[in-house]
């Protein structure tokens, strides 16, 4: 291998072990290659390493510098990869692609604009406002969509799988008038969301999602703030996952675990130092920034029920506070009926889901809220976030006892 080809392979091997995009440029400084890729040192390493197929090859030999863009996950790698192959149509992602059909993501010039995958032929059919792409897959671009639909889509999105609300209302477009509660307003916001992100204008996106939730602050429309700020969390945690494994998509993420789940415990010695937990769970995993611990002020007796009751009182008194999908609390019946009594007070509709010891203290017993069309996780996932409560509770509770006996 020539020298200078040394020289790039000892520049890659310094690349981030991180997702972006990369521009393989040729003597004259002209780009004649885009990719996208989970890790640039991994993935623009393998062209120097290994052997490589012919048309690889030429590019290979062609190349005199890369240069790279990070992003901050796969799925912005993709579209980002997608504009700038539309911006600078490099040879060789023609060369290597020949043999694929590509497509693109287009949102139609019609009064209620629909989102669809089209292929080059179907451009004369079909009025197209915005076009986006090339992506070399229909699972890529589908993908892409279905992300977005569950950011800005989350009322809907939670009650149907998100491929299936794309192919039902994003296909058809609005054409009935009417999807559900969605005025034609929300419907046109979501579009222009979408259009946004395609784009690659993700900070503009989240300027103005974070202004739009100031704003409903101001006017103390808190339901409407929390909607947004749920918007800016997903935005900001994007899952690379859907991009991983294509059996995966968004089953896991999306499907298997709530977006945002909490679990509540109490720990006390007969009503003394008596404290109450909220831990938080995110896309299955913890999220210690959100944990919160409660001092209880108002019950003096051993009564679980009402300390549990206080808890979920003051915790739903912060409208500012981001929605969770599904409460567990540590408990039995009377824990979940106090839990949904206060969620009624509130105009709440959240699944609850209350986990105590069996006879005997052996095995778990369930008890759910009945709330329609919220598959709940399993019971392990249950368990996990019932047991990390309890564990930060009584963490709190003995650190109160010990500033106290000082």
């Amino acid at each position: 291998m020539q020298d200078y080809k040394n020289d790039i392979k000892q520049k890659v091997k310094e690349f981030p072990d991180s997702p972006g995009v990369y521009l393989m440029k040729n003597k004259l400084g002209k780009i004649i290659y885009i990719g996208k890729a989970t890790s640039l040192k991994n993935r623009v390493g393998s062209y120097f390493t290994g052997a490589l197929d012919n048309k690889t090859a030429t590019l290979v030999e062609d190349i005199d510098k890369i240069d790279y863009k990070e992003t901050d996950n796969v799925v912005e790698a993709l579209i980002l990869e997608a504009n700038l192959i539309n911006k600078y149509a490099p040879k060789y992602n023609i060369k290597l692609k020949d043999d694929k059909s590509f497509v693109n993501i287009i949102i139609t010039n019609e009064e209620y604009p629909q989102v669809l995958i089209t292929r080059p032929t179907d451009k004369k059919k079909i009025k197209a406002k915005y076009i986006f792409g090339p992506y070399f897959s229909k699972w890529e671009a589908e993908k892409v969509i279905g992300i977005l639909v569950n950011i800005f889509d989350r009322d809907n999105s939670q009650k149907n799988n998100t491929l299936n609300l794309y192919r039902k209302y994003y296909i058809k477009g609005y054409s009935s008038g009417k999807v559900e509660n969605m005025s034609k307003k929300d419907y046109q916001k979501i579009i222009n969301n979408i259009k946004l992100f395609l784009q690659g204008k993700k900070k503009n996106l989240i300027k103005k999602i974070e202004k739009e939730m100031v704003e409903h602050s101001k006017e103390m429309n808190y339901e409407s703030a929390t909607i947004k700020r749920n918007q800016l969390f997903l935005l900001n945690h994007i899952q690379d996952v859907a991009f991983i494994r294509k059996d995966e998509i968004l089953k896991n993420k999306y499907e298997k675990y709530p977006v945002r789940a909490e679990a509540y415990d109490i720990s006390n010695i007969s009503g003394k130092f008596a404290v109450g937990s909220m831990v938080v769970f995110s896309f299955g995993k913890p999220n210690k920034n959100e944990y919160r611990k409660f001092k209880i002020k108002t019950i003096e007796d051993a009564n679980d029920i009402g300390m549990i009751k206080e808890v979920i009182e003051r915790r739903f008194s912060h409208a500012e506070w981001e929605k969770p999908d599904l409460i567990i609390i540590d408990g039995g019946l009377g824990q979940k009926n106090v839990a949904q009594m206060v969620l009624k007070k509130y105009n709440l509709n959240i699944p609850v889901v209350a986990i105590a010891k069996g006879p005997d203290r052996k095995g778990e017993k369930l008890f759910y809220s009945s709330c329609r069309g919220y598959i709940f996780p399993d019971v392990e996932f249950i368990k996990k976030l019932r047991d990390e409560a309890h564990r930060f509770a009584i963490f709190y509770h003995r650190k109160l006892r010990t500033l106290r006996n000082k």
